[in-house]
């Protein structure tokens, strides 16, 4: 077979891809528009010399154009739109005010659901836009799997990417479950999940009372003295945004190091802080895991470990085996209360006395398109369960859980009640009440786990308490902001509570 090698001189590299098709685009359009055939090439011909004349005052500039401009502008967008962006779905994906952008078949509306509760959050909204062809819906499956290193094909055809377009803010982190028709009836289908670059903080949950300022002081403290805590709860119930949202609250000087599927999803505000991502591949050996990555991150010395999902076999195995180096962890998974979590550790393979090794467990809710934390709960030793309930308990909220000839203990420790009220399982008259009355153990795994007095825990919560209001107060929503009050106050309490008196506290 004869081979053959074409030679041709180039101007150049193409380095802004968009503005060379964008340029190109508009020289070709303009001529097609301006000449409709042949014989109009003269005339066309003579009004751009007559306009390149006029640059340069040497000529009178044509009085009217020889097409319209906006007709122009569209034809460009269009081939921006089709042949440089995502089809149908380039304005979707860089719509800031989106969260998510669905599209389940040919022939159907583009759903979207809008971020913010001021224009219906969690609700989807379905658009004047759609697929009408399956060879388009196909290109831009493949446009958006290819962009990221994927191909799609019969024996792969499907996968999740990262996007990266144009025209998005820097830090906005764009995942794209894409798939072809070969393993859905209905056609190609992609989902894609929109995460905004700027973190939401405490203050933003407190003010969408999301939360309690009590939950905020408990998070703070298991953040800060590197405990275990797991976010838990359905898709889209809002438990990484809820974890976000604390970061700050671990110290400066720690070394956070952060494990995302695929993307980063955890913010880490900390100079120290390291971010870790898996990589999906065809072979194995090219493939990067959860379980990898976990493995890796215990030789890079953390003082706490951020886990975005634990949700494979392999995953949860590396997290119970994390949970014995001694450092914190915080991570999410899915399960919607106490029963499904024990469920879903000993389908996993692992046994149910571990969950004991978590300080707190949050679960999250979203009801509505309203996202709140629907309770924080404690898992208990038979002993300490029992102690708990040898006490008053009236307003008690705690059980067990038998699964596979073991019992799992646990207490609430907040909740939030049909009413939208938060509740503590613990009673001051420094948090307004009558009398003094515990009724959790956190304080005590705290104060057993920081080597002081269960007072002392205490005295934390309540100044902690204090802070957190101080906070809210002052309506501290940026988080990089909220990062430097807290470096300051860690490196010196006293002066950093002095200086904001004297800003008028």
């Amino acid at each position: 077979m004869e081979n053959r090698i074409w030679e041709t001189n180039v101007d150049g590299v193409v380095e802004d891809r968009a503005g060379f098709v964008r340029e190109r685009a508009r020289t070709f359009l303009s001529r097609r528009l301006t000449a409709r055939n042949t014989r109009a090439w003269l005339d066309a011909a003579e009004y751009r010399v007559r306009t390149a004349l006029a640059e340069y005052d040497l000529a009178v500039p044509p009085v009217d154009r020889r097409f319209s401009t906006d007709r122009l502008s569209d034809l460009v967008y269009y081939v921006m739109r089709d042949f440089v962006g995502h089809g149908k779905l380039t304005v979707p994906i860089r719509d800031d005010l989106l969260e998510d952008v669905e599209a389940n078949r040919v022939g159907e509306r583009i759903k979207v659901v809008p971020r913010g509760r001021e224009i219906g959050h969690g609700e989807r909204v379905p658009t004047n836009l759609a697929f009408e062809d399956e060879t388009e819906f196909a290109n831009v499956v493949t446009q958006m799997a290819a962009s990221d290193g994927t191909e799609l094909n019969a024996s792969n055809p499907s996968a999740k990417v990262n996007l990266r377009p144009e025209g998005v803010p820097e830090g906005t982190t764009i995942r794209a479950a894409v798939a072809l028709g070969v393993i859905s009836e209905d056609g190609p289908h992609i989902s894609i999940r929109k995460q905004a670059p700027e973190a939401m903080t405490p203050v933003d949950l407190l003010d969408s009372n999301s939360l309690s300022t009590e939950i905020v002081t408990l998070l703070w403290q298991v953040y800060e003295h590197h405990g275990v805590v797991l976010f838990s709860g359905p898709t889209g119930a809002g438990k990484t945004t809820l974890m976000n949202a604390h970061m700050p609250f671990v110290p400066y000087r720690d070394r956070p190091i952060s494990i995302d599927e695929g993307s980063r999803e955890v913010r880490l505000p900390h100079e120290t802080g390291v971010s870790l991502t898996t990589r999906d591949h065809e072979s194995d050996y090219k493939r990067v895991t959860m379980a990898d990555l976990m493995t890796e991150c215990n030789y890079l010395n953390p003082d706490v470990e951020v886990i975005a999902e634990i949700n494979t076999p392999a995953s949860f195995q590396t997290f119970a085996e994390s949970l014995n180096t001694g450092h914190g962890i915080i991570g999410t998974t899915h399960a919607e209360d106490v029963e499904k979590l024990v469920n879903r550790v000993v389908e996993q393979g692992l046994p149910p006395h571990l969950l004991r090794e978590l300080d707190l467990v949050v679960f999250p809710r979203e009801v509505d398109g309203d996202r709140y934390v629907s309770q924080v709960v404690e898992l208990l030793s038979k002993a300490e369960y029992e102690d708990l309930c040898g006490g008053e308990s009236s307003r008690a909220r705690r059980g067990t859980v038998e699964k596979d000839d073991a019992t799992v203990y646990w207490n609430t420790v907040a909740h939030r009640d049909t009413d939208g009220e938060f509740h503590l399982a613990y009673d001051h008259p420094r948090l307004g009440d009558e009398r003094e009355q515990r009724r959790h153990r956190f304080f005590d795994r705290l104060a057993e786990r920081t080597d002081r007095p269960v007072a002392a825990v205490e005295d934390e919560f309540h100044r902690k308490h204090g802070y957190v209001q101080y906070l809210e107060q002052e309506g501290m929503s940026d988080f990089e902001d909220l990062f430097g009050f807290l470096s300051d106050l860690q490196t010196n309490e006293a002066a950093t509570v002095e200086r904001a008196k004297r800003e008028g506290v």
